[in-house]
């Protein structure tokens, strides 16, 4: 009950019961979360489940009924006859999932790469470094789409569709951990040098217990909000590469790739299939950028 009432009363939550934007912002990743977590249960159609889909329905305008079953869906269906409603749940369930993996793909690779370079110093932190820096010089987008061609060339032709999604996660998350490793790396060249650090090294602590029990809890701060603003851009890059298809197949379709099939139906008139999945995204996107802002903000007296 103490523990309760301490968390109720400390500085982070009462900047988050002051900032309205970030409790809405909370409350619509609670929703969205929610209805990507429980979607079996939410949705009701199996959107990808060809035998539970009608061709008759295919192109039905949302909240009217089909000409020719009298079927009336939510959010309409696309080309197929499937319902919007329940594709955007299951494809969230992708899309979240491809970005919670890259993110912690990428936070893994950053965290060891950063403690690495920042503790150890010398030829080995200018190799990673270097690295990192050359890796800068491209866009993410663009460093991503390559390690997926070259993943994709080494995957076996009858397994491409059942490892899409792993090699989109290494993908994005390959593409991505220069950020946390130059975060740690800045923060480690500070703690490094603090009094429990050399503590350590007096008392005959090894490099590896020093850097991963000692320094790393003291680096963390920096991480959460890179992981959480993240996460956003992670998924952000996933609906990139759906939407150029080189992302999700059509047979495990993401919020990407809807958007790309809906796109293509955007100036025939069916308007739903592409507006629906892109305001999802666009909501989802900009609440998790919200909620990293505030825990930048909260965690960073500086910036208050």
């Amino acid at each position: 009950m103490n523990a309760m009432r301490r968390a109720w009363e400390s500085d982070l939550s009462y900047s988050f019961r002051h900032s309205p934007i970030t409790v809405l912002a909370a409350f619509m990743v609670i929703v969205l979360f929610a209805g990507a977590i429980l979607a079996p249960l939410i949705a009701p159609y199996s959107p990808f489940d060809p035998a539970t889909l009608n061709l008759m329905n295919g192109f039905t305008p949302p909240m009217t009924p089909n000409t020719f079953t009298g079927e009336t869906f939510w959010l309409g269906t696309d080309d197929q006859g499937r319902d919007m409603f329940s594709a955007i749940l299951y494809g969230m369930r992708i899309s979240l999932f491809v970005g919670f993996a890259a993110v912690l793909l990428a936070l893994v690779l950053g965290v060891v790469a950063g403690l690495v370079a920042g503790y150890a110093g010398g030829w080995v932190d200018t190799i990673i470094m270097r690295i990192a820096d050359v890796q800068l010089t491209f866009p993410s987008i663009l460093v991503a789409m390559l390690i997926f061609g070259i993943a994709k060339g080494l995957t076996p032709p009858d397994m491409r569709d059942q490892m899409a999604i792993w090699v989109l996660i290494v993908s994005i998350g390959l593409s991505d951990w220069v950020q946390f490793a130059r975060v740690v790396r800045g923060a480690t060249l500070v703690e490094r040098n603090r009094e429990y650090v050399q503590a350590a090294r007096l008392i005959g602590r090894s490099r590896s217990a020093i850097m991963f029990r000692h320094v790393l809890p003291n680096v963390t701060s920096p991480v959460l909000v890179i992981a959480t603003i993240g996460l956003a851009l992670a998924i952000i890059a996933e609906a990139t590469l759906s939407f150029l298809g080189v992302g999700a197949p059509p047979t495990q379709p993401s919020l990407g790739t809807l958007i790309r099939i809906g796109q293509g139906y955007l100036f025939s008139g069916e308007w739903w299939i592409l507006f629906f999945p892109a305001v999802t995204l666009l909501v989802l996107a900009l609440s998790v950028n919200l909620l990293g802002d505030w825990l930048r903000e909260a965690l960073n007296p500086r910036l208050r």
